[in-house]
């Protein structure tokens, strides 16, 4: 897991499921945004990935959380065709939006997977509800660990910016900013 604070890349995406519309990270603004990156034929994906993205899907309120999918393939590219996809997504009954990463330039890797510097799928990456990336996670997380990381990054969204452009937050009756937390007077 990396944890880090820099403004999420735009999503080089060709083509979407499971929505009418093309989905930006501007028209998201205001959620926190829970990207996973996967390939349909990675065993990781399947058994790990994709169900914990389901299951964070089926958990947090659509205008808290978004989840999205980045369908990033860089092998086996005859047989992960956009066609293939659309079957995959509703043989295993992913729900959320899925958009399929621009394939690369100067080689195998996808355009976004490239520029949110992924090491492989799946990738989970957090970002926040002012577009800044927070973490990132290579292969498995636990679920505990995801659900903390996002109702953390919930709870700072719902308590807004400070004058100074950090997020400030509450917890427990604390008051806590980028110096500490302070205890309620």
């Amino acid at each position: 897991m990396t944890t880090q604070t820099r403004p999420a890349p735009p999503w080089q995406v060709d083509r979407w499921f499971n929505t009418s519309d093309a989905i930006t990270l501007e028209s998201l603004r205001g959620k926190v945004v829970v990207l996973e990156a996967f390939q349909m034929l990675c065993p990781g994906c399947v058994s790990h990935g994709l169900p914990q993205a389901a299951r964070v899907h089926a958990t947090f309120p659509d205008d808290q959380v978004a989840v999205i999918g980045l369908h990033t393939v860089f092998e086996h590219h005859d047989a992960m065709t956009p066609v293939s996809l659309q079957a995959f997504l509703r043989e295993y009954r992913i729900g959320f939006p899925v958009g399929v990463d621009r394939p690369g330039t100067h080689g195998p890797i996808p355009q976004t997977m490239q520029a949110y510097a992924m090491r492989g799928t799946p990738t989970l990456t957090l970002i926040d509800a002012q577009g800044r990336i927070r973490h990132q996670h290579f292969g498995q997380v636990s679920d505990l660990v995801l659900g903390a990381q996002i109702a953390a990054l919930v709870h700072e969204a719902q308590a807004g910016p400070r004058a100074d452009g950090e997020q400030s937050r509450t917890v427990a009756g604390e008051s806590c900013g980028p110096e500490g937390c302070a205890l309620p007077a």
